[in-house]
C-alpha cells in the first residue's frame, strides 16, 4: 500500500494514459461516513482527448463562462500544461485541474469539481497533486487567480498553503476583481544531508 508521501506519481514522457495514483477509502483522506459509498476508490490521471466531453461537462457545471473544446484541447496538447482529472470507482469524472509550468513558475489555470462531489476532498486532491508535480518539475512558485465571491475555493487554497498577494481590478467578465494567490514550493522536504 502507498504512503501519503508517495501518492503522486506522474509519467509525462509516456504517450499512454497512466494512472497516477489510487486512494483507497479512508487511507489518505478521511471522508465522512455518509459520503463514502461512491468514494471507495479515487483515481487521478492525465486528461486525454478521450476525456474532452467529460471535462467540457465539468466546465459547464462549474463556470458561467466555461472553456470551449479548443481551449481544453490546447491545454491537453501543450508541452507546458499537465491537466489532471479525478475518476471515482464507478468511472465518473468528478473533477479536473489545469496546471501550467513556464520555466520555474507554475500557474493553476482552472480547477473544477462536479457540484455533486464538492466538499468531499476532491479539490484538495487535485491541488495537492498539482503542487507535488510542480515541485517534481522544478517550480519555485505557483500562482492562481480566484474570485473574491468563491469562498470555498479561497479556503481550499489557503489550506493548501497559498497566500493572498494582490488583486486584479475588474478581471472577470462580470467586472469582479480577482484575488491573486501564491504558493512557494518548499524544496527542503527532500533534502536530507548527512554532515
Amino acid at each position: 500500500m502507498h504512503s501519503a508521501n508517495n501518492l503522486f506519481i506522474f509519467h509525462p514522457t509516456s504517450s499512454k494514459r497512466k494512472k497516477l495514483f489510487t486512494i483507497i477509502r479512508g487511507f489518505a483522506y478521511d471522508y465522512p461516513a455518509k459520503k463514502r459509498d461512491h468514494m471507495e476508490e479515487i483515481t487521478l490521471c492525465p486528461v486525454t482527448e478521450d476525456d474532452l466531453e467529460e471535462v467540457l461537462s465539468l466546465e459547464r457545471a462549474s463556470f458561467n463562462h466555461p472553456w470551449n473544446s479548443e481551449h481544453i484541447r490546447h491545454e491537453i496538447t501543450s508541452p507546458l500544461s499537465f491537466p489532471l482529472l479525478v475518476r471515482l470507482a464507478d468511472g465518473v469524472c468528478a473533477g479536473y485541474i489545469c496546471p501550467m509550468l513556464v520555466l520555474d513558475e507554475g500557474q493553476i489555470l482552472n480547477v473544477a469539481v462536479h457540484p455533486s462531489y464538492r466538499g468531499q476532498g476532491i479539490g484538495r486532491i487535485l491541488v495537492k497533486a498539482a503542487l507535488e508535480e510542480f515541485r517534481q518539475r522544478g517550480a519555485s512558485i505557483v500562482d492562481l487567480e480566484v474570485r473574491p465571491s468563491n469562498a470555498a475555493a479561497i479556503s481550499l487554497y489557503i489550506r493548501c498553503g497559498f497566500v493572498t498577494v494582490g488583486r486584479r481590478k475588474a478581471y472577470y467578465e462580470n467586472g469582479e476583481d480577482a484575488i491573486l494567490m501564491k504558493h512557494t514550493i518548499n524544496e527542503h522536504k527532500e533534502n536530507h544531508h548527512a554532515v
